[in-house]
């Protein structure tokens, strides 16, 4: 199954941590070849703006994504 990563770049989630958390998903997704099973992709603004930095991981919404909770987000992918 190819886990879907859809991460808000509107301006508020963008200047909260997702400019930073973007370029830790792409790193982690370099980093451990997993090209073939991840499919990054960014949207405009969620109307989450309050719960932001927001990502969704298959089909689960993901809010105040800080880089601890990234890890922990991304770590689940790569064993599940």
């Amino acid at each position: 199954m190819k886990h879907k990563i859809k991460i808000c770049m509107g301006s508020a989630c963008f200047a909260r941590g997702n400019s930073e958390n973007l370029g830790a998903i792409e790193n982690f997704i370099k980093d451990n070849g997993l090209e073939a099973d991840i499919e990054l992709t960014g949207s405009r603004c969620e109307d989450k703006c309050t719960l932001g930095p927001n990502i969704t991981v298959d089909g689960t919404e993901y809010g105040a994504v800080d880089c601890n909770k990234l890890q922990d987000i991304l770590k689940g992918l790569q064993n599940g």
